[in-house]
């Protein structure tokens, strides 16, 4: 029997049901870096909310494919721009979300003058479009805020243990320094703001090709290819792997509750997973006879990843719902159905 194509909307409606009764219904959203993996989910739980959405993505990182399938809905609109370049719309914006950048450590070393103009430059055009319509922002930063953190659980008043000429600097002090251009929009104009730290978010779409991919897509990648899996470190580091589900859930909470106004908020499963024990999770569900091979951990790859998320409890209601062996069959499955199809 031929597999069918992969399919989205059951994850996007239990996203739907886990927002109760929070509507986006006829709200203009405008989300920077929507062709992205992250970003084309945000776009489909909008789309099915009821949102009307203007989707602006350059494709440098982000792809076609992702929201290929919206091109002809209703209330979709993709616009092509890198938006470190001025633009304005004619229409009112309700909310700005703003998820462009590259994102993945291997495009640390190769595109770092445009991570960090995405989340400087391209970030401030983003918040004068809020300014100008009077408009909602939600910033998708980091726990790479943290660097390598001494505090574990770590919460947001936490201020990082970061290396800003490190090769992970772009990154980091990109993200650091984009926060501080949020809270001071807030200060100085008054803006609505909101800041979500994202912890380590995986799930169909998201890329395994060549410098795109990150730990979770290579392994899956490696392991139905039969290729062996490539752990950098000793494997014992640790990471807070969040299914795009949980992590769009509470992304949307995080824009549309009144009492999140100037928060900043860690959104990751606060369960903390070694990458060894990922790695082989990845093989039993693969099926996979491939070995696993260990090389140099990177200059200033943080050892742990574990948020404290009291914050998003308290304001939000929101907790990670889905397991990681959950995700991971999802993924893999998602996976399958690429090389079936050819995507």
């Amino acid at each position: 029997m031929m597999r069918m194509a992969w399919d989205n909307r059951e994850c996007i409606n239990k996203v739907l049901y886990d927002l109760e009764n929070i509507s986006f219904k006829d709200k203009n959203i405008l989300i920077t870096g929507g062709a992205g993996f992250l970003g084309s989910w945000i776009c489909d739980a909008l789309i099915a909310n009821g949102a009307e959405i203007i989707c602006l993505d350059n494709i440098s990182s982000g792809l076609r494919s992702n929201i290929s399938h919206l091109i002809d809905s209703d209330g979709f609109r993709f616009i092509e721009h890198d938006i470190t370049k001025p633009i304005s719309f004619n229409e009112h914006i309700d909310l700005v979300i703003h998820m462009a950048s590259r994102a993945s450590p291997f495009e640390f070393e190769h595109y770092p003058i445009e991570i960090l103009k995405a989340n400087t430059i391209g970030l401030m055009v983003s918040l004068d479009i809020a300014k100008k319509q009077n408009a909602r922002f939600l910033y998708t930063s980091t726990s790479e805020t943290y660097g390598n953190p001494l505090v574990i659980p770590t919460p947001e008043s936490y201020f990082g243990n970061v290396n800003a000429v490190g090769p992970r600097g772009c990154y980091d002090e990109a993200k650091r320094c984009g926060e501080a251009y949020v809270m001071a929009y807030r200060k100085q104009y008054g803006l609505d703001t909101r800041i979500a730290r994202i912890f380590n978010t995986y799930g169909p779409r998201i890329r395994s090709d060549g410098i795109y991919a990150r730990a979770i897509p290579r392994f899956i990648d490696q392991a139905l290819g039969g290729k062996p899996i490539t752990i950098f470190g000793d494997g014992t580091q640790t990471r807070s792997f969040t299914y795009v589900t949980d992590q769009v859930e509470g992304l949307l909470k995080l824009a549309a509750y009144d009492k999140a106004n100037g928060s900043i908020i860690n959104i990751g499963n606060d369960k903390e997973t070694t990458i060894i024990e990922m790695a082989k999770l990845v093989l039993d569900l693969t099926g996979s006879t491939s070995g696993i091979t260990y090389h140099p951990l990177p200059e200033d790859d943080p050892l742990r990843r574990k948020p404290d998320i009291s914050r998003a409890k308290e304001i939000l209601g929101w907790r990670p719902k889905v397991t990681l062996e959950e995700g991971l069959r999802n993924t893999i499955e998602w996976f399958n159905s690429k090389t079936t199809f050819g995507g």
